[in-house]
């Protein structure tokens, strides 16, 4: 018993037990601290990015990232203190990671494609857009995939790497859309008496707008018609139901007042003697 009382109090190991008691309270101290700040930063950061009205995934997922990061820093920091070589342990978490962001180069594509996404906001849920060769109502938008229903009802999930690299159009950016129709009538027809009923119809919808005005073209001199352009536009909402009530309206007033829309048509002409009965 003596002896041990002896070698304990023998001045190298008490100060070797008192020098690493101190370093690994303030290792701790440090780490715990670290983590207190990640942890502060990050949801700060998250609450900064939501009311720049980014997508609440996004945000989400930077405070995670950024707390990580300052936990990492923290942890290195404390190792530090202890004397441990950490130069080793980044050289082999950085060829890990390597490794495994050669792995996953499809999902990480996905991913930075996702947050570009999410950051520009090209189109949100609930808009009608054409987007990765597809077309319909955007459901989600997700980190990795963007999910859209088409107008036959199918849900398509589409990777986002795909759709951000390509060019997407968004049918419910603006408040209102154009109605470009093309509308032919017979050569033996009166071109003004027909742009003047379209006129008519026009002004008679109340969902077709006076301003900016309607134009009305001759467009083409077709092979069976002359193709007249109509150009008018409406709201949003109603663009399909006014689009077909235009032209049903149209093809009305045009069989009222005896303006024929022709079809094609071919005239054979014989020439030579008449055959024999």
């Amino acid at each position: 018993m003596d002896d041990v009382v002896d070698v304990l109090t023998r001045p190298n190991l008490l100060e070797m037990f008192l020098l690493w008691t101190g370093r690994i309270a303030v290792a701790l101290l440090i780490f715990i601290i670290g983590r207190w700040i990640a942890r502060m930063v990050g949801r700060q950061l998250e609450k900064a990015l939501t009311r720049a009205n980014m997508d609440p995934t996004l945000a989400q997922f930077g405070g995670t990232v950024a707390g990580a990061l300052i936990t990492v820093i923290a942890l290195i920091a404390a190792l530090t203190h202890l004397g441990i070589q950490v130069t080793s342990l980044v050289a082999i978490l950085g060829a890990a990671t390597l490794a495994i962001g050669l792995a996953m180069r499809d999902s990480l594509s996905n991913f930075a494609a996702g947050a570009m996404l999410m950051g520009y906001r090209p189109f949100k849920a609930g808009d009608f857009v054409e987007a990765g060769g597809q077309m319909g109502v955007v459901e989600a938008v997700g980190i990795f995939h963007t999910r859209i229903r088409t107008t036959t009802n199918q849900e398509i999930i589409i990777p986002n790497s795909r759709i951000y690299g390509d060019v997407i159009t968004n049918y419910s950016a603006r408040e209102r859309r154009r109605i470009d129709v093309t509308v032919g009538i017979s050569y033996d027809d009166d071109i003004a008496e027909a742009k003047q009923i379209i006129r008519e119809v026009i002004a008679d919808d109340e969902r077709l707008h006076p301003e900016p005005a309607p134009i009305i073209w001759v467009g083409e001199m077709a092979d069976s018609s002359i193709d007249l352009w109509v150009k008018v536009w409406t709201d949003l909402d109603p663009f399909w139901d006014a689009r077909s009530d235009l032209l049903e309206n149209i093809k009305k007033r045009f069989d009222e007042r005896g303006i024929t829309i022709p079809y094609p048509q071919r005239d054979v002409h014989l020439y030579g003697e008449n055959p024999t009965p």
